[in-house]
């Protein structure tokens, strides 16, 4: 779907998402969790956020409820290309189901509703070979992944295989939207994750051509350039006219021992400040998919905070591993 070319029907969606921004998440809203008495007065405040009362549930609850609301979301603005959203998905849970067969177990608990193909569906075609209701692609690259995974007995190779065809897919799917924005977020989250496999190679002492396997398509910055780099100095050169500078600055200090914490902050805030962009946008696909990208970014803040205070985390340790907020 060319999202693109219906920018003017995008006026009444557009107003209505703003309204819902008022209630998201804010960094405000997040530090009084974290500086809440207990768990149950945390879970209170996030009411306020339109979220249901989570204050008598364990963690599995929460989890469940979270992944309803998402999948909720993704029901409710479908007309807004969520395949886009959803693939990452299809990779999580067939990465799942592969490692599970191949130690012959069964983790259903770890797979999510929110990917194009279902649960169910996805671990009958693994494991009876019923490919006909996959997408041809992701049922490509599963079948690939099994098969190095069955040869090898290496789960992080069938790993890099998923991610490369899943970053594919991400930027075959943005271009094909005809969104300048869409492509650009999923260019970001190529470069993004690119950058973090180059500074843990280094930080590893792996070699380049471990770093090749990694690497991932999609990106501004050429992967061949970036498996060159020798260096956290050369990173943070190469990427030093990107959105990515801080992020490679702190990665090339990380790649000497420094912290993952705060460059992986780092890497996540700056597609998060791309995403707030689509603020300045009065009316279009922008602020849709802004408000997609950021539901997700808020639920994974709010499973954060919510499974840290439940487990007895400091809130300063948590504090520290929050992400920038969209509203």
């Amino acid at each position: 779907m060319n999202l693109a070319t219906k920018k003017e029907a995008y006026l009444f969606l557009s107003a209505m998402l703003r309204a819902r921004e008022a209630r998201m998440l804010t960094r405000e809203k997040a530090e009084r969790m974290l500086d809440a008495p207990s768990f149950e007065d945390c879970a209170k405040l996030l009411t306020d956020c339109g979220y249901e009362d989570f204050s008598r549930m364990k963690a599995p609850e929460i989890e469940a409820a979270l992944a309803a609301r998402r999948v909720e979301v993704f029901k409710e603005l479908e007309s807004m290309s969520p395949d886009f959203f959803r693939i990452k998905y299809d990779y999580h849970n067939a990465k799942v189901i592969l490692k599970a067969d191949a130690q012959g177990l069964r983790e259903s608990a770890l797979l999510t509703a929110s990917g194009r193909v279902s649960p169910e569906k996805l671990e009958n075609a693994i494991r009876e070979e019923h490919w006909q209701d996959i997408p041809k692609a992701f049922a490509k690259a599963v079948q690939e992944a099994g098969s190095i995974l069955s040869r090898t007995a290496n789960p992080q190779l069938a790993d890099f295989t998923l991610d490369k065809a899943y970053f594919a897919e991400l930027s075959a799917a943005a271009e094909a939207s005809g969104s300048s924005f869409l492509k650009g977020y999923a260019a970001i989250l190529a470069d993004s994750t690119n950058l973090r496999s180059a500074v843990r190679t280094l930080r590893m002492g792996k070699n380049s051509g471990y770093l090749r396997e990694a690497l991932v398509p999609g990106g501004k910055v050429d992967a061949e350039r970036i498996a060159g780099c020798g260096s956290g100095e050369a990173l943070a050169e190469l990427f030093g006219a990107s959105r990515l500078e801080k992020a490679a600055e702190l990665g090339a200090q990380a790649a000497q021992g420094g912290s993952m914490t705060s460059f992986e902050l780092a890497c996540d805030n700056a597609v998060n400040a791309y995403l707030r962009e689509a603020k300045l946008v009065g009316y279009g696909e922008e602020p849709a998919i802004a408000y997609l990208a950021a539901v997700e970014n808020e639920i994974t803040a709010v499973r954060m905070i919510l499974t840290g205070r439940l487990a007895g985390i400091a809130p300063q340790v948590i504090r520290e591993r929050l992400r920038d907020l969209y509203a």
